[in-house]
């Protein structure tokens, strides 16, 4: 119906119909109420202008009509705020079998990197018909992905992972720009999304420069930093075992607990003293300033890994496989 308007952009996702159709409520609820809240100026204006020989006289109120423009706008504030957060819920909860991808956003430009390794710059290669989660963060500035015809917008801040999801119904190119003032360059930092058939993106995929998949290097930063001789599976580690930890509920040593998510395990290697797990030592160095934004998402990668088999083929091992690094310890990344 509106693809034809000027300036409406294109609905690919599944998102777009109820993003659409709530934005346009809005639109007529509020243009409708201004129409009349003006006419009734207007009208009044006129109406009661002042004249010779006429006074003004005190009118008692209508519990009726008082009641119904309390009760009408209060009626369509309550579908407006139901609506609105159904949308806001569907948006913020990604499927759990989603396709995950890795954002690092820097200005001025979108660094990408899909699981099986393939990295992309101000472009993003994904199958139709496919659930698709973004998992993001900045390297300096608050950043805003924003897609305009999969109706998704979400700030991407430094020092924590956001998450957002789509899922695109139709192949095609289409424009990648960041919502937030992020710096000079900011009009230039856009990029595409590029939806293609499930075939051709398994072609494009496996013919994508590569050097490992995320999981896969993340293991060699693991064993390269030395986290092997603390991180046991066995009882002589000196560091919580990471075998199949990611999602799960920890107990710290505080008395509470705290979901092993993206962001607690970022916490956890760059700010190690911050939530100590029960029964440990606060005796894990800080890797802050030592390892890069895209090795922290590797590193992530692999120890969520470790909570389901290695796909064959992956090379990736076990924790308790993993021995000491030959030349432990750690080098700053430049």
């Amino acid at each position: 119906m509106f693809q034809n308007v000027p300036l409406w952009p294109e609905r690919a996702s599944t998102f777009a119909n109820n993003v659409d159709a709530l934005y346009i409520f809005l639109i007529l609820i509020t243009g409708f109420f201004t129409i009349v809240v003006f006419a009734m100026v207007g009208f009044f204006a006129v109406r009661y202008r002042q004249r010779p020989g006429r006074e003004a006289t005190q009118i008692e109120g209508s519990y009726a009509l008082e009641a119904t423009w309390t009760l009408i706008p209060f009626g369509l504030f309550m579908i407006m705020f139901v609506w609105g957060a159904a949308v806001y819920m569907h948006e913020s909860q990604p499927p759990k079998d989603a396709m995950d991808v890795f954002v690092v956003g820097k200005q001025w430009m979108w660094k990408l990197q899909h699981p099986e390794g393939v990295r992309e710059i101000n472009a993003l290669h994904v199958p139709v018909g496919k659930d698709v989660r973004l998992t993001m963060i900045s390297q300096d500035v608050i950043h805003s992905f924003y897609v305009p015809a999969f109706r998704v917008k979400t700030d991407v801040l430094p020092g924590r992972y956001t998450t957002l999801w789509f899922h695109a119904v139709k192949t095609g190119h289409f424009n990648l720009f960041c919502a937030e003032y992020c710096g000079t360059l900011h009009s230039n930092m856009i990029g595409e999304i590029v939806v293609m058939e499930p075939s051709e993106y398994a072609a494009w995929l496996s013919g994508g420069s590569t050097e490992g998949t995320m999981a896969s290097n993340g293991q060699k930063t693991f064993q390269e930093l030395g986290c092997a001789t603390c991180h046991r599976s066995d009882t002589q580690g000196r560091g919580p075992n990471l075998a199949g930890i990611y999602g799960k509920q920890v107990l710290l040593d505080t008395g509470s607990t705290v979901v092993a998510d993206e962001n607690y395990l970022r916490e956890s290697i760059l700010n190690p003293g911050a939530k100590v797990v029960s029964g440990f030592k606060p005796i894990m160095p800080t890797f802050n300033g030592i390892v890069s934004e895209e090795q922290l998402l590797s590193l992530i990668a692999y120890i969520k890994s470790l909570s389901q088999p290695p796909p064959t083929g992956t090379g990736v091992k076990p924790v308790a496989e993993l021995g000491p690094a030959p030349n432990a310890g750690a080098k700053k990344v430049q």
